[in-house]
């Protein structure tokens, strides 16, 4: 697979580089709530432009159902972009018409250009190959003769996308700093991990994260359940779950995890129960195996801190995907945070497995620089420890290019 330092070897001043980020940052009205993502791909954007590229960059942002929708416009992060770089992002208004093509062309030597969100167009996310192709083709276009693709949204690779996946087969494609970063790290957690190797994942639901249980499963020495899907597993060794979140159909693979596993699966002892889904819920902590009536189970326990903090406290490869509670709401923060301490502390290699896990981090204000990694990719750092094929490493590993 080739890198960004293989382009830059090759030389890339006055040439346009596209460069595939992944900027879907959450938003609160027109404010970026998390610019974690945008900082992710400046490495990448900063080498190219001091090297006298004209940067092209594109992402999605949502899911807007193929036409453009201001509430998905990336237009507030082109501010924020230009802010973290230190330089003006210009930004286009469309994909690939008239203003996309007025903004590339206007691009001088190190200047750097952001296009409208790419899931305006419906050829992004067709699963029409023909349709898909030609939005590659138009994006492609941008490139020029002698132009080139790097790929840094590792959040988006496990999708076959036209921006992800056609648009590498159409000309001469790279990886990322970001890319090479996460495919670094996430191989030592399925290589050889460095053990004793500690898994801990939350999140409200079990099939959610039904595949990767099973494939780390035989690969891990302890796996610790928190969230919501904790529910789910206390059913299936035959406690009540009061009102808590829980998935019925899901108890019975449950049972089989937990037989499969013997000890290498710890659930909750203790969890902080409330009367409502509310920051001003009455709470209590409860024995696991004796929540009643319609209290809801909202965070792990202090009981069930102190002995996750013990496991954790002995490992050395540590991989957390998910938050032990509703971490939003003040009351229920306690278990998500005093876990994030727990692994940030980890004497080896501790890795934050992207989604609501790396937003916690930096919501509830904990150092990211004391992780060994956080990732930008929750889905694709799960699909990627599932053994699943990804498509947007799958063609960067792929050195031919056709001509677009």
């Amino acid at each position: 697979m080739r890198t960004l330092d293989d382009l830059l070897a090759e030389g890339v001043s006055g040439r346009r580089v596209l460069v595939r980020a992944d900027l879907n940052v959450p938003l609160d009205g027109q404010h970026i709530t998390d610019d974690g993502r945008i900082r992710a791909v400046l490495p990448t954007v900063t080498a190219l432009r001091d090297a006298g590229a004209k940067v092209i960059v594109f992402s999605h942002l949502g899911r807007p159902k193929g036409a453009p929708d201001p509430k998905y416009t990336l237009a507030p992060v082109a501010v924020r972009f230009g802010e973290l770089l230190g330089t003006p992002v210009a930004f286009a208004a469309d994909t690939v018409g008239e203003s996309a093509q007025a903004t590339v062309a206007g691009l001088g030597d190190g200047a750097v250009a952001l296009l409208e969100n790419l899931r305006f167009n419906p050829g992004e996310t067709s699963k029409d190959d023909a349709e898909r192709l030609e939005f590659a083709k138009a994006l492609a276009a941008f490139a020029g003769p002698d132009g080139a693709y790097v790929s840094d949204g590792f959040g988006a690779v496990h999708r076959k996308h036209a921006s992800v996946y056609d648009l590498a087969k159409l000309l001469p494609h790279y990886a990322g700093k970001l890319i090479a970063r996460e495919l670094d790290v996430l191989a030592r957690l399925t290589d050889s991990p460095e053990r004793p190797y500690v898994v801990v994942l939350g999140g409200s639901k079990v099939s959610d994260k039904l595949a990767v249980i099973q494939a780390l499963l035989p690969k891990v020495d302890r796996l610790l359940v928190g969230g919501g899907m904790c529910f789910t597993f206390l059913a299936a060794q035959g406690h009540g779950v009061g009102g808590s979140l829980l998935q019925s159909e899901m108890i019975g693979t449950c049972k089989d995890l937990l037989a499969q596993a013997g000890d290498k699966i710890v659930l909750p002892v203790d969890v902080v129960v409330a009367d409502a889904f509310s920051a001003d819920a009455n709470t209590q902590v409860v024995p696991a195996d004796k929540l009643e009536g319609d209290w809801k189970g909202l965070d792990i326990g202090p009981g069930t801190v102190a002995e996750f903090s013990q496991h954790l406290a002995s490992a050395k490869t540590v991989f957390w995907n998910g938050p032990m509670g509703v971490f939003e709401l003040a009351p229920f923060a306690a278990g998500t945070k005093a876990i994030a301490e727990a692994v940030a502390a980890v004497d080896g290699l501790s890795i934050v497995g992207g989604g609501d896990s790396a937003a916690a981090v930096r919501v509830l204000g904990l150092d990211e620089n004391a992780f060994g990694h956080i990732s930008t990719g929750g889905g694709a750092s799960l699909e990627y420890l599932e053994g699943k094929v990804l498509p947007g490493i799958a063609v960067l590993a792929d050195d031919t290019a056709q001509e677009a």
